[in-house]
């Protein structure tokens, strides 16, 4: 009996995008599955237009913008309810290859002990470029690198099927058995970090997160917030890695993170930058300078988002943070 399949495609205010992924979904080789869309209270008339362009999907409407993690949790409820062997949450901002659903499939055949499964995922804009072919944590800086970001796919260097540290959620694959034995992605981080959290919970209980290059895609990056390096973004990419970090990193990774966080944050004061002077004239014009770039730095939007994410965490503000929002839209 062929396994399954639901794929789950979330949308908020992304009509475009979102038309372009359904129809790239008719491409697909695999010859059972079915797709969930879950609208999370679109004001652009995405909803309309879904059903109007592709009747043949389950439209959800969730009633409020939930987030990443709380509009796919009501789409993987709903698919482990109608009794899905696989579940793959695929972002709108996608377009995937004919055989992805079928490499994946086969794939965790392979890994039957799996959690995550993730794709070889390709810039839509340069589709020959690859933006993740497998992610490692780098503890030194703080930060998971995409290993191939930005190089040319040639010479099978992207090639090798195996372990990952964590399963991108742009196209997030497992089975029915390890979303009932691990759970739904944590509505906490509502945006960012929640499919990190859930590979490493999965790795807890012995379930690696693997790396499948047969299955591609091409991802238009982070267009439902602004782009990566929107302040919205960069709010919840810095609140998210603190709480990701406090529930899964040991003290001295934590304490790396925090001084890492600190020069991304604070402006770089450099007392040898005027040698010469003595001690007390070189700290008072290191002083001045450092007010300067204060000043600066206290009008940038992405150093306030920033800054409004540690605020948030450290006083366990989490989910969507509406307050917080309208403070930074108006950055």
């Amino acid at each position: 009996m062929i396994p399954s399949v639901y794929i789950i495609v979330l949308n908020w205010n992304g009509k475009t995008d979102t038309l372009a992924c359904l129809a790239s979904l008719y491409q697909l080789t695999y010859p059972n599955f079915n797709v969930l869309l879950v609208d999370n209270a679109s004001s652009d008339g995405s909803e309309e237009a879904i059903r109007s362009a592709h009747p043949w999907i389950d439209v959800i409407q969730s009633g409020a913008n939930l987030g990443f993690s709380g509009g796919n949790n009501v789409g993987i409820q709903r698919a482990l309810e109608q009794g899905a062997d696989y579940i793959l949450l695929l972002n709108n901002d996608t377009e995937v290859d004919p055989c992805m659903l079928g490499a994946f499939v086969e794939a965790a055949q392979r890994y039957p002990d799996a959690g995550a499964l993730s794709a070889r995922i390709y810039f839509h804009e340069k589709p020959e470029r690859l933006w993740y072919a497998g992610a490692k944590w780098v503890p030194n800086n703080s930060r998971f690198t995409h290993i191939g970001w930005g190089k040319l796919d040639k010479d099978g260097d992207f090639a090798t099927e195996g372990e990952t540290d964590y399963a991108c959620g742009c196209a997030f694959f497992a089975s029915a058995e390890r979303w009932r034995e691990v759970g739904l992605l944590d509505d906490t981080f509502f945006l960012t970090f929640e499919e990190t959290d859930w590979c490493y919970r999965a790795h807890k209980a012995g379930h690696p997160s693997i790396y499948v290059p047969s299955a591609k895609l091409w991802h238009k990056i982070s267009v439902s917030f602004g782009g990566a390096e929107s302040p919205l973004a960069q709010y919840y990419m810095t609140r998210n890695r603190l709480l990701w970090a406090k529930r899964h990193l040991n003290i001295h990774n934590r304490y790396i993170l925090w001084l890492n966080l600190a020069r991304e944050v604070l402006p770089n004061w450099n007392l040898n930058k005027s040698p010469g002077i003595g001690l007390s004239r070189q700290l008072w014009w290191s002083f001045a300078e450092y007010i300067n770039i204060w000043r600066k730095y206290l009008k940038d939007p992405i150093f306030q988002a920033k800054c409004y994410g540690v605020h948030d965490y450290l006083l366990g503000r989490f989910g969507q943070q509406a307050a917080t929002l309208k403070k930074i839209k108006r950055i």
